[in-house]
């Protein structure tokens, strides 16, 4: 069993970590065409995911146009192309005029953009993040972690009875994509600051040529969909 070295990748095990710790649901969210290239055009491009626990399905509007209807929750959108510049973004609960969210964001030209539904549905709000596509190196996989359980607790990520590699993930923190080596490590759980292992995750796989974002979703102590859990979207 490989251990992982203690470079600038570390803090990226967390994610794949985090498929075993939860069931999980993957997305893809690529299209027909490849990502944008920085610096290649005018436009830019964006996926959605509704990752609000106890929100129904909903609506998504970019400015005035309606891109996709009656989204349920955990699933993801293909990156749409959209004007650069401030872009309206608007969640309407599926077949009504009633905005849940509505906020205006800017993007660049050429960049790639992933745009969450958030909280409990009292609560809902967009969390955006910058989408960096560049292709993995050979032996690789990119990977994003992104915390969106809104009563979960802040986590450290070890090595299975080794140093800390991840200290004190919280809710709406995401990590940038890091390129980490394929293999299959021994990790475990800890809650944030403490000895203490909620759980231990044996043989966690990387992907080769990947590009991952790992959320954390749902609420501590609810049950069936609603359920603290992990889901995968497959960037690329």
């Amino acid at each position: 069993m490989k251990k992982l070295h203690l470079h600038s990748t570390i803090t990226s095990v967390f994610l794949i970590a985090l498929l075993s710790i939860f069931s999980f649901t993957i997305t893809g969210c690529s299209d027909d065409d490849d990502p944008i290239t920085p610096g290649t055009s005018t436009k830019a491009k964006t996926t959605v995911t509704h990752a609000s626990p106890n929100a129904p399905n909903v609506d998504i509007l970019v400015n005035d146009a309606v891109v996709a209807t009656n989204v349920p929750y955990l699933a993801s959108l293909a990156y749409t192309e959209l004007n650069s510049g401030n872009n309206r973004i608007r969640v309407n609960v599926t077949g009504t005029s009633t905005t849940v969210i509505d906020a205006t964001l800017p993007f660049d030209a050429g960049k790639n953009y992933s745009i969450f539904a958030i909280d409990s549905v009292s609560k809902i709000s967009a969390l955006r993040l910058e989408d960096d596509l560049t292709a993995p190196a050979a032996g690789k996989t990119h990977v994003r972690f992104v915390h969106l359980s809104p009563n979960a607790p802040a986590v450290d990520i070890a090595l299975a009875g080794g140093a800390v590699l991840f200290p004190n993930y919280s809710f709406k923190q995401a990590s940038a994509f890091t390129p980490i080596n394929a293999g299959t490590y021994d990790l475990e759980v800890r809650l944030a600051g403490t000895s203490t292992v909620v759980l231990s995750l044996p043989g966690v796989p990387l992907i080769d040529g990947k590009i991952i974002t790992v959320y954390a979703r749902g609420f501590v102590g609810a049950t069936g969909t609603q359920a603290l859990s992990a889901s995968v979207i497959l960037n690329n």
